[in-house]
């Protein structure tokens, strides 16, 4: 191909590796996209030119010395800005954090650098990850490369859109209660959620610890699983960590037969859009037209999913965001004349109105009284909500569903109401509760001509068969080529 930025990651590496692509004459190809696109489609709070290019001619130079590169040598990789990266900007998207610069990588950007990728930027996102659009992020509003009217989703809309307007060759989000898997659908890429413990969450901004889980978007499932491959096992540095390995990237099947996949029956409901279950029913179609078996299955407590998510997850963010304090790093209002004035003025002006709402929700859900009447049952009904998935998996193999429950909505749309933007998680946050594996892949476009997701749920370390079904159906039903199109309607723009 003569635009390099039409490569999958897969592709561009083995280029580079090979002597028939320079990294930086890739890296430069990214940013001349960067350039163009970028002024539309926000989808960047820093770009890393002078960085990215020193570390492209260094892969160059080892090359040439006849020294082995990794397997993602020269791929340009974005990273969602609650990712550190050494002396860089991290803001989570949110003024308290404005002039912090990172002391140290994270540990899947260390690993990413170790297998030779280039990083480019930091993407934009929802303040601190809270929400399903983008719109709350301090600084810009990312559009969709689909339609610059309407929103890319979220939190991790950014990468999403980096992803799908080839700015990147891949890219990095965080995914807390669907925040890689929405934003994935919305904008026509492949985005996974691990399964919890699988990547390290070493120098990941925490929202909520014992939901988050970082994983990739990318414009095929060849390279998602590629990018697992090398973000993901143990890391002693994160406690929360499992000594799981990820699954090595292997060819498509040939076929699933013998593969079962379950329909929940609590997914297709009133409220679905229509256009979204005939796309996911279809893409089932292809499922079982490659021999998997197809029969429905209950998991009857997804109707608590959001009442319970909305407890627990506000709860574990008003722990982790009491650190934003105004005394150890980011914003301070120096207006304060007291210490106790620091800390309201401060976190007064320093978080958004989102992350504010969702401090004050986790704090009364865990105060005196309350935490027995809210935090403790939220709790056991999430143990409910794990064994539903585990009974399922004792009768099926996969889960298909749908991701979101309409296509991608228009900016302003659902600000006005957080419950109605709540819901566009409602088919996503199951799998953050339970912890288990699953994928949104494109399945195809509404009527208005944007992106439809259908979602792929496994049970925990079950990557290995997740990966393997999607790209079965990719290879049956390429989609690539709907990221090419998103590329060329924004520059019809």
């Amino acid at each position: 191909m003569n635009d390099i930025t039409a490569l999958s990651a897969s592709r561009l590496a083995e280029s580079v590796r090979q002597g028939k692509i320079s990294a930086e004459s890739a890296a430069k190809a990214y940013f001349d996209r960067i350039e163009r696109l970028e002024p539309t489609v926000k989808a960047f709070l820093a770009v890393t030119k002078d960085s990215a290019l020193d570390q492209a001619r260094l892969l160059d130079k080892k090359r040439k010395n006849g020294q082995q590169l990794g397997v993602l040598a020269g791929v340009p990789v974005a990273l969602k800005d609650n990712l550190q990266l050494k002396g860089v900007e991290t803001t989570c998207g949110s003024k308290i954090l404005k002039g912090h610069i990172a002391a140290y990588d994270a540990t899947v950007t260390r690993r990413l650098k170790e297998a030779g990728a280039v990083i480019v930027g930091k993407t934009n996102l929802d303040e601190f990850a809270m929400g399903s659009s983008t719109e709350n992020s301090a600084f810009q509003k990312t559009t969709n490369p689909w339609d610059s009217a309407c929103v890319p989703g979220g939190s991790s809309g950014g990468s999403a859109a980096a992803a799908a307007a080839r700015l990147c060759a891949f890219s990095l989000g965080s995914d807390t209660g669907g925040s890689i898997r929405q934003p994935a659908a919305f904008c026509g890429v492949v985005g996974l959620k691990p399964t919890y413990g699988m990547v390290s969450r070493h120098g990941l901004v925490a929202f909520a610890s014992s939901l988050d889980q970082i994983g990739p978007f990318t414009r095929t499932v060849e390279d998602s699983a590629l990018a697992l491959s090398v973000i993901g096992g143990h890391d002693p540095l994160d406690s929360t960590s499992a000594v799981n390995a990820p699954p090595a990237v292997e060819p498509a099947p040939k076929d699933l037969k013998g593969l079962r996949i379950g329909l929940p029956k609590e997914y297709f409901i009133d409220g679905l859009d229509q256009e979204v279950e005939k796309s996911v029913r279809e893409a089932v179609g292809v499922f079982k037209s490659l021999g998997a078996t197809i029969r429905e299955v209950s998991l009857p407590h997804t109707k608590y999913a959001i009442a319970s998510y909305y407890i627990i997850a506000p709860s574990e963010a008003s722990s982790n965001l009491a650190r934003f304090d105004g005394i150890r790093y980011g914003f301070v209002d120096r207006s304060a004349s007291t210490l106790e004035e620091v800390y309201e003025f401060t976190r007064g002006a320093g978080f958004g109105a989102e992350v504010k709402r969702r401090i004050m929700l986790g704090t009364y859900a865990l105060s005196s009284g309350y935490y027995d009447a809210y935090y403790s049952k939220a709790q056991r009904v999430r143990t409910l909500m794990t064994r539903d998935f585990q009974d399922a998996f004792k009768q099926v193999d996969l889960i298909a569903a749908p991701t979101t429950p309409t296509p991608p909505f228009r900016f302003g749309e659902k600000t006005a109401d957080p419950v109605a933007m709540y819901l566009s998680d409602v088919f996503t946050i199951p799998s953050n509760m339970a912890g288990n594996a699953s994928l949104s892949m494109p399945c195809g476009l509404s009527a208005k001509g944007l992106p439809l997701g259908v979602q792929l749920i496994a049970d925990v370390f079950q990557e290995r068969l997740l990966l393997s079904a999607a790209r079965a159906f990719e290879s049956a039903r390429p989609f690539p080529m709907l990221s090419d199109r998103s590329v060329s309607l924004l520059e019809s723009q």
